[in-house]
């Protein structure tokens, strides 16, 4: 029984799944084809030849992160989403995003979630340069935090490894910190955490909280009790109890 004909869509996915496996360099016109049980001809029809396979895998790559959406129902859970399901994406396709950045597409990859990142600082409240704060924060957090989990599980092994470094007498006589820092971390909880603190740290700042010598912000922004200024604003993220609540978000699940 002949084979159904090939679609580009197919070939795609089938190159994409052994850049997957193994590498840029894994990925070969004659292998692909032995994958797709076709032959190298009928693969050089539907995408040309193997950097244009390349440049096709790149552009889709673009595109698949830009399916990131917010969900939550609160300004940190919705941006810390954004990192989330961003780091997510990034974690399942390493070898894949390397070929976007060898081929200078890396910003235009990032800008979906940067958007759906300026879309909620609006939300909550932030314009102008505390929106662009945010924005940078969290791309960097997340970017960085991926790279340092890359780091870790492509490195050699350490010697001295961690649990021999942490003892009590490094750790300044504190037990459970030493027997913490000697475990594997958990890179999952750790990315939560740190997410969610700087998200509400930003947050927080622009609300107009009181700087660290408990003074309020210099442009006159609410107390620490988060009552207005002299002006009378509201503060950042928050609606007077006079106001009703704002409808649902439109992308809010």
């Amino acid at each position: 029984m002949a084979r159904p004909a090939l679609s580009r869509e197919e070939v795609l996915d089938a190159a994409a799944a052994l850049v997957r496996a193994h590498g840029p360099d894994g990925l070969t016109m004659r292998g692909l084809a032995a994958a797709l049980g076709t032959a190298v001809t009928s693969i050089y029809w539907h995408v040309g030849n193997r950097e244009s396979l390349l440049d096709a895998l790149a552009e889709r790559t673009v595109a698949e992160l830009s399916a990131i959406r917010p969900r939550g129902r609160d300004p940190v859970e919705r941006i810390a989403s954004v990192a989330h399901a961003l780091r997510r994406a990034l974690r399942e396709r390493p070898h894949l995003v390397a070929m976007v950045h060898e081929r200078g597409l890396t910003e235009r990859m990032f800008l979906p979630a940067q958007r759906a990142l300026v879309r909620e600082a609006h939300a909550a409240g932030l314009r102008g340069e505390r929106a662009a704060e945010l924005v940078r924060a969290v791309s960097f957090q997340t970017v960085g935090h991926v790279l340092l989990e890359r780091n870790r599980e492509r490195s050699p092994a350490q010697s001295p490894a961690e649990e021999e470094l942490w003892r009590t007498e490094t750790a300044d006589a504190d037990p459970p910190l030493a027997r913490a820092l000697a475990a594997p971390p958990d890179t999952e909880r750790l990315f939560a955490a740190s997410v969610r603190a700087l998200v509400r740290g930003l947050l927080t700042e622009a609300d107009g909280s009181p700087d660290a010598d408990g003074s309020p912000d210099a442009d006159g922004a609410p107390d620490a009790d988060g009552s207005p200024d002299a002006g009378g604003a509201p503060p950042v993220g928050k609606v007077p109890a006079s106001v009703p609540p704002p409808p649902p978000h439109p992308d809010q699940e």
